[in-house]
């Protein structure tokens, strides 16, 4: 695993230190004396990880923190803060600034290369995200970042996992205060639990009695849905190994017993927030994506999406000697509504048609905007003297009830000319199924509009 670990110390022997330690492990080293000088760095998007000396003249480490925080450019680098403090305060002060995680001089190799390495995941995980945010961003669809500052970690819904009922119910007395807590005390029931609910953080004790814990975290991501669930882990001072096997395996953040109130709250607020910002950016993407199949105005699928998917729908009716009927339909003297109301009343007229479009079809049939006034419907399973039943259905619905326009008394009348064409041979495709569909729609067009014809075969 190749990273660039930005170091931050105002003393060059510590930058040197854990300049040679990092490159032992072959990642790549940035180093800055100062925080401007880091801030500087990190604005230019030239590191994936910061180590943060905290007691620096001028602008200490929490400072730089919470201005790298803040910074939509750079609030998602993992930062862990490096001091020779070891107060909890201090902890909970950097926790709340924004850090990741602490490490205290003088640094553990292991701690540090095992931290490293476990938020250099984190952080390729977000990479992948705000890059399919930002490449749908330069397509044209809004899906804006928001700062991870910007994002609550309060009111969490969180699963402990403890068979101590001594310190369950401590740890959830003091969970309560700020999110909503439920305890479990089986493992495998726990495992259940998380699979089934929507749980924001996992909260597991390694001193289960009878269950393994690395086991119950290794399982938890096993399980897709749940795979980026968060994972903390409550350990005793003696366990170090333990806990480096779970932070490699993909624990997130742990907690060292005696547990300290302020700090447990901090860390699973970071952990809450971290979720809820990556569960963000995965729904920009998701939303981004639907946009890209679907006609803004109507919510009706696009031409795009019908191009695509016709041909499948064609090649899977000929393979397995299907019908499957199209049906294109152009709503009458459509320009005389723009220009004699406006293009705000055409619009009403467009939705409202693909209102009752969409109810006069079934589930299966593939419902799409042609362009401008043209609309598709692909049916599968479907014969030519049926399409035409349902064809006639909807015209007889179109012209039945005028359509209503938003700020205007009157309503207006409104019908339809529909072209229909069927696979005729296991030869046919989809492109001279459309066009077929298209000399249909002329055809009605020309014999007076308002009314319904079929392609030959």
């Amino acid at each position: 695993m190749t990273a660039q670990v930005l170091v931050v110390d105002d003393i060059l022997a510590n930058v040197k230190l854990l300049e040679a330690r990092l490159n032992a492990e072959y990642f790549d080293v940035l180093t800055a004396m100062s925080g401007p000088d880091a801030l500087a760095i990190c604005e230019r998007s030239q590191c994936d990880i910061i180590l943060l000396d905290v007691m620096m003249p001028g602008m200490d480490g929490f400072e730089v923190c919470r201005h790298l925080k803040s910074n939509p450019r750079t609030h998602h680098i993992p930062v862990i803060m490096v001091t020779a403090l070891d107060q909890v305060g201090d902890r909970v002060r950097g926790l709340e600034a924004g850090a990741d995680d602490f490490l205290t001089k003088p640094v553990s190799d292991t701690a540090l290369i095992t931290r490293v390495r476990s938020l250099v995941r984190l952080k390729q995980l977000t990479d992948e995200l705000r890059l399919r945010a930002a490449t749908t961003q330069d397509l044209g669809f809004n899906t804006p970042e928001r700062s991870f500052a910007e994002i609550d970690g309060n009111h969490g819904k969180l699963l402990l996992v403890d068979d101590r009922r001594s310190s369950s119910e401590r740890f959830a007395q003091t969970l309560r205060s700020r999110h909503q807590i439920d305890v479990e005390e089986k493992p495998q029931e726990a495992l259940f639990r998380i699979a089934e609910g929507d749980y924001e953080l996992a909260i597991v004790s390694m001193a289960l009695s009878d269950f393994d814990p690395l086991r119950l975290c290794s399982q938890i991501r096993s399980i897709e849905r749940v795979r980026h669930l968060p994972i903390l882990v409550l350990i005793d001072h003696e366990e170090e190994g333990r806990l480096m096997r779970a932070l490699d395996m993909g624990v997130n953040d742990y907690l060292v017993r005696p547990i300290d109130k302020n700090e447990m709250l901090a860390r699973v607020s970071t952990q809450i927030r971290r979720k809820r910002f990556g569960d963000r950016l995965s729904q920009a993407v998701q939303d981004s994506m639907e946009l890209a199949i679907t006609d803004g105005l109507t919510g009706l699928h696009n031409r795009r999406y019908m191009e695509n998917h016709i041909n499948t729908l064609v090649h899977d009716a000929t393979a397995r000697g299907k019908d499957l009927s199209v049906l294109i339909l152009d709503l009458d003297y459509f320009k005389s509504v723009n220009d004699s109301y406006g293009h705000q009343a055409g619009d009403d007229v467009l939705r409202e048609f693909a209102r009752r479009l969409r109810k006069s079809v079934r589930g299966v049939d593939l419902v799409c905007r042609y362009g401008g006034e043209e609309f598709v419907v692909i049916m599968p399973e479907t014969n030519t003297g049926l399409a035409y039943t349902v064809a006639e259905r909807i015209r007889e619905r179109i012209a039945a009830a005028p359509f209503a326009i938003t700020g205007r008394t009157r309503e207006i009348p409104v019908t339809i000319s529909v072209g229909i064409a069927s696979l005729n041979d296991t030869t046919q495709t989809a492109e001279a199924l459309l066009e077929r569909a298209d000399h249909a729609l002329y055809a009605a067009k020309r014999d007076g509009r308002n009314r319904v014809v079929a392609e030959a075969a």
